[in-house]
């Protein structure tokens, strides 16, 4: 690298932190908060489909209706402290347990030969 060059490398927490246990109880999990607006330091892509771009886009502008101005990253951080609340106070009776589990048996039943 150039001097002078900053890496565009992010730094990734370890194994051991990604694979700890997580905290089970709806004490801990059920007062997990979105960022809310701030820098965030840390990235990720995701990759939607036109069809979910615009529920997407459309959720913000019913929010704005109701007085609420987000961007579409607040909306996104929100329901992800909320499905990750979700899932740590369930466990697999959580929504997003039960959802991904219907979808990889669809998806099963449509790829076994009958």
């Amino acid at each position: 690298m150039a001097p002078g060059r900053r890496s565009r490398r992010v730094s990734l927490p370890g194994v051991a932190e990604l694979l700890r246990p997580a905290a089970r109880g709806p004490a801990v999990e059920a007062q997990r908060q979105a960022s809310g607006r701030e820098s965030h330091p840390q990235k990720i892509t995701v990759y939607l489909s036109g069809s979910e771009l615009l529920d997407l886009e459309r959720s913000r502008l019913t929010l704005r209706a109701l007085g609420l101005t987000v961007d579409r990253g607040r909306i996104v951080r929100e329901a992800l402290a909320m499905i990750l609340a979700d899932l740590g106070a369930q466990g697999e009776r959580s929504l997003v347990a039960r959802r991904l589990q219907e979808g990889t048996l669809r998806m099963m039943r449509a790829t076994s030969p009958e």
